[in-house]
């Protein structure tokens, strides 16, 4: 059975929805967990302590070991507070699993800068305020695991929700460079695509019967994304720089492919009517290759221009 006995995990947006069911399975392996939520709206607004300490209470009440945390991830103070508590509490951080977030749908027309910059704030601003403190930690005991909870909508797209998207997405590339700086200190980050009925999911919908009478939103039980995330925070997981999906009990990799694509001739001088002229080549999706870097593409290019040095 895989165990955090003697591990240190921090969960942020742990007081409810997915969340919570990471935090308790964490404990009920053995982990000791901050439970980090500042018990806001699903649009980010206010704060109640209770929702926090609800799930520590349930967590010692099973046998567990927790404490609560109330700090926001949105400023770098917050982020910081929460990586001390684990520290000064446990002595030790070995997981983060980067939860927390906020979540509206608005056209992207009606869209405003602050719309835009408060969910970025939570999400993305947030991985990163709470990561890097984090990541020092884990530096300096040459061990650690990320996880952060993307989003299919982020990778693929999703109506309404351009400023949701976005920032899930940079949660991807954040957790890409994580992985390839701590790959020396045993510190490993993937990401997860979950889908799972949560606060998201009904305060969206608003209509009960909806969720009701939907076979999908009745197959995308919370639980079933726990076990992909809680496996990519443990000791047992040699996998980094990788995504995945948790929908339904399905869980696969996700991953950006380069095609081969058209290499204009040496010397030459490509037009836009020579990319036109190949953009079947430009744009097939076969043969392709997953780059493990930013390097591997132009290593790649490099090599088949000829060029050395």
């Amino acid at each position: 059975m895989i165990d955090f006995d003697d591990q240190v995990a921090v969960v942020t947006g742990a007081g409810r929805g997915l969340g919570r069911i990471y935090a308790l399975e964490l404990a009920r392996r053995g982990a000791a967990v901050v439970v980090n939520d500042l018990g806001g709206s699903m649009s980010g607004d206010g704060s109640d302590v209770a929702v926090a300490d609800q799930v520590v209470d349930e967590i010692v009440a099973s046998g567990g070991t927790a404490v609560a945390s109330y700090d926001s991830v949105d400023s770098p103070e917050g982020g910081e507070a929460i990586v001390r508590t684990a520290v000064e509490r446990f002595g030790r951080l070995d997981a983060v699993i980067s939860n927390a977030g906020i979540f509206n749908s608005i056209p992207f027309d009606e869209l405003s800068p602050e719309d835009w910059r408060r969910m970025l704030r939570v999400h993305l601003d947030g991985g990163f305020y709470l990561s890097q403190p984090a990541f020092r930690v884990m530096k300096n005991q040459g061990y650690g695991r990320f996880v952060f909870i993307a989003s299919s909508a982020g990778m693929f797209g999703q109506h309404l929700e351009a400023h949701y998207a976005a920032a899930k997405a940079g949660l991807v590339g954040l957790a890409n460079v994580i992985a390839l700086e701590g790959a020396p200190h045993g510190i490993l980050a993937n990401a997860v695509l979950p889908f799972g009925i949560s606060r998201m999911v009904t305060e969206t919908l608003g209509d009960p019967k909806a969720l009701e009478d939907n076979g999908f939103f009745k197959a995308i039980q919370p639980e079933l994304v726990a076990p992909l995330v809680v496996y990519l925070a443990s000791r047992d997981c040699s996998l980094s720089h990788q995504n995945f999906s948790a929908c339904a009990g399905r869980f696969a990799r996700v991953f950006v492919g380069l095609g081969e694509g058209w290499l204009a001739p040496t010397d030459s001088n490509p037009t836009a009517d020579d990319v036109a002229a190949h953009l079947s080549e430009v744009a097939a999706t076969e043969p392709f290759t997953v780059p493990e870097s930013i390097y591997d593409e132009v290593f790649a290019v490099t090599e088949r221009l000829g060029v050395t040095g």
